[in-house]
């Protein structure tokens, strides 16, 4: 046996248990997800993410607030859309679908989601953020948060109002470049750090210099968060926005502010719970299912291909495992299509073996070794092998450039199971099988070849 061989059957060994251990439902320890998700801001466990039709969720319909006989142009809409869509992604909720449904409506479904209010306040909301001067004189114990204060954004003509209760804006939020939120470092409670762009950076270090010692404002939808007092001038446009948070509330407000207001106003014309009763019914038939026809599968290879059916069949093994650690890593959104495109690309996965084994069956029937059939078969096989995966993966782009065009989800979650599958399928019907039969060859070629029904011949 080859020393490559040898080295590349020890590291699919090691592929093999490393797909095992992470694949089997268990509780990981933290340097495990540190190591596979240090990209992620949000600690994630590794488990199987499930679409809106399988675990249920939330279904919002939003549809414009415009005055009678307005609605929203297409272009204004799909701005909210996006918008919609970057807030409840924010949220780190598992792979919300949200699309425009007609002229004037935008639907949005979360799948598991633990605080439903939460969800829609953070898509209804716009959230106008105001750093705030008070007016001359105002009483210092009215500077408390919670309290309603009246502002002059906005407002062309200050003269109807009273300007001894008027606070004087001085930046808001449109000024922000990027807002998030935090554990504070010596109070450790939940705060909003921000950070403005480089007008408002100007704006705020000038106000800070030239008024160290006054209390400046923080102001949320005109309702005081906190007055601080300017101890000394602030460059940079970076700060933090204290208040009765909770960290949930932290980071609604920082997703708030991030993300701006609408371009459009939008009101929730109904919302509702999706029971996960219907999925786990779908689940269960679609794992029977998948089990069943993975078998037959197993059986028939190694019933007609008997030795190098158990090749075939070792490899397929680790494919099943592969997809489904990949679909943990990605992670991949499971629906029932994308289930259905697992199933499909599963069944697929012997076609190449089934190709490099007739071949080897031609060349030992002229009379080759055992060794040299098997290396011609694969050669041989690899083109026919190569083009029709290909084709599978070029129908798989198109089906996905459909589903994001048209908002068709489903069909996006059935193209992406189906083209890992597919790639998987390339190394393990290649790499693998091919790994597996020469060690085979090497260990035990002389009698498989005397024996020839172990070749199914």
């Amino acid at each position: 046996m080859e020393r490559r061989t040898l080295i590349y059957f020890v590291l699919i060994l090691l592929l093999a248990a490393v797909s095992t251990y992470l694949v089997v439902p268990s509780q990981y320890p933290d340097w495990v997800t540190d190591a596979f998700f240090w990209q992620s801001e949000r600690a994630r466990d590794l488990a199987f993410r499930l679409g809106l039709d399988l675990q249920g969720g939330l279904q919002v319909l939003l549809v414009s607030d415009m005055p009678d006989g307005q609605a929203p142009d297409a272009g204004e809409l799909a701005t909210a859309r996006s918008i919609v869509e970057r807030r409840v992604n924010a949220l780190g909720l598992t792979e919300p679908v949200v699309q425009i449904q007609g002229t004037q409506r935008i639907v949005v479904e979360i799948p598991g989601i633990d605080d439903p209010a939460q969800a829609v306040e953070t898509i209804r909301e716009t959230a106008l953020l105001e750093f705030v001067e008070p007016p001359s004189g105002y009483p210092v114990e009215m500077l408390m948060p919670g309290q309603t204060v009246v502002t002059d954004y906005g407002v062309a003509d200050t003269s109807t109002l009273t300007t001894t209760d008027v606070f004087h804006t001085i930046l808001t939020g449109a000024n922000l470049n990027t807002a998030f939120s935090m554990q504070d470092t010596n109070t450790s409670l939940p705060v909003v750090a921000f950070k403005l762009e480089s007008e408002g950076s100007t704006i705020f270090a000038d106000y800070t210099a030239a008024h160290i010692g006054q209390a400046l404002c923080i102001v949320l939808d005109k309702q005081i968060l906190s007055c601080p007092t300017i101890e000394s001038a602030i460059p940079g446009g970076e700060g933090v926005i204290q208040g009765n948070f909770s960290f949930d509330t932290a980071q609604q407000l920082a997703l708030q502010l991030q993300y701006g207001a609408l371009p459009v106003p939008l009101k929730i014309e109904s919302y509702k719970a999706i029971g996960p009763s219907l999925g786990n019914i779908s689940v269960e038939k679609s794992i029977r299912a998948g089990v069943v026809g993975l078998a037959v599968v197993f059986l028939f290879m190694l019933i007609y291909y008997r030795a190098n059916g158990l090749a075939a069949d070792l490899a397929l093994a680790l494919y099943v495992l592969l997809n489904l650690l990949l679909y943990k890593l990605i992670p991949v959104t499971l629906t029932l299509p994308g289930i259905a495109g697992f199933l499909l690309s599963a069944g697929m996965a012997v076609d190449a073996n089934i190709l490099v084994f007739e071949r080897m069956k031609e060349e030992l029937r002229r009379g080759r070794p055992l060794d040299r059939a098997a290396e011609t078969g694969f050669a041989r096989a690899w083109t026919s092998v190569r083009d029709s995966n290909f084709a599978t993966l070029l129908t798989c782009v198109i089906l996905f450039i459909f589903g994001s065009a048209f908002a068709a989800s489903l069909v996006k979650g059935f193209a992406i199971t189906l083209a890992l599958g597919t790639v998987v399928n390339v190394f393990t019907a290649i790499i693998v099988t091919r790994t597996v039969v020469r060690v085979m060859i090497g260990l035990f070629g002389e009698g498989i070849q005397r024996k020839s029904w172990l070749l199914g011949l």
